[in-house]
């Protein structure tokens, strides 16, 4: 049975991060995916991981840590046992605007990259939906992303959904390269407004038996359950779990 890992954002909203350790543990997760505010007090932390049993395989750093503060970067993801280093997000207004901007950053990306990896770190890109969305010339950011060999992607399988990309497509192309997963599920349009259409894996549209089973022979071994605005975290790491450990 595959060990499931859970990306600590989904829970921002929520209780103190050792309560939420503790949930997830009682739940039968394996896991976290650490993010900003669980690197903020690493002490606490690491007794939180020590007393659920829970690790954090991987971990999300901005790209300004990452190019800005690589050495820090470093001392956290090995004080909190990482072996993953994800770069999570551009913000609108630093995104590129055209296929040379898009090679230019992934260039800075892979460089910046390179330092992790010869460290011993595995080291990617996360998507949302930008990516996926084609540039004025036709060509789509991830494709310019991962044409540095050294980039891996961490992939959020239903922000290519959102998208109006088939996620199997992306597997089939880029599977070698995923090293991790989000798994998460789009709610039938006008559903779940107050969660911005979010759903737990099994309660939406993403036809998750069969992702599961592509990412699974494509070599990823890290699947991350993620919600980005759940109305009851507990809640939905119970469904997603429950619903995955069936697959």
């Amino acid at each position: 049975m595959t060990d499931f890992s859970y990306q600590l954002y989904s829970s921002r909203d929520f209780g103190p991060l050792a309560d939420t350790f503790q949930m997830l543990a009682a739940l039968g997760y394996a896991h976290v995916e650490g993010v900003g505010p669980a690197y903020e007090d690493i002490d606490a932390t690491k007794k939180a991981l020590d007393d659920t049993g829970l690790t954090m395989p991987s971990g999300h750093f901005g790209v300004d840590l990452i190019t800005g503060d690589p050495s820090g970067v470093m001392k956290t993801a090995r004080a909190l046992g990482m072996k993953k280093i994800i770069v999570p997000f551009l913000l609108p207004d630093a995104r590129p605007a055209d296929a040379a901007g898009w090679s230019s950053f992934a260039k800075t990306l892979a460089a910046a990259g390179k330092p992790f990896q010869d460290a011993g770190f595995g080291f990617g890109w996360h998507n949302h939906d930008f990516e996926f969305h084609a540039l004025a010339t036709g060509e789509l950011p991830i494709d310019l992303i991962l044409a540095q060999d050294n980039i891996g992607l961490e992939f959020d399988v239903a922000w290519a959904a959102v998208a109006g990309h088939d996620p199997a497509q992306v597997i089939d192309r880029y599977g070698s390269r995923i090293i991790a997963a989000h798994v998460k599920d789009r709610a039938p349009d006008g559903e779940n407004a107050e969660q911005d259409g979010w759903a737990a894996a099994g309660e939406g549209t993403v036809d998750w038996p069969a992702h599961f089973a592509a990412l699974k022979t494509a070599g990823c071994d890290l699947f991350i359950m993620e919600h980005d605005k759940p109305a009851d975290d507990r809640a939905f790491a119970k469904t997603a779990i429950t619903y995955m450990n069936t697959l």
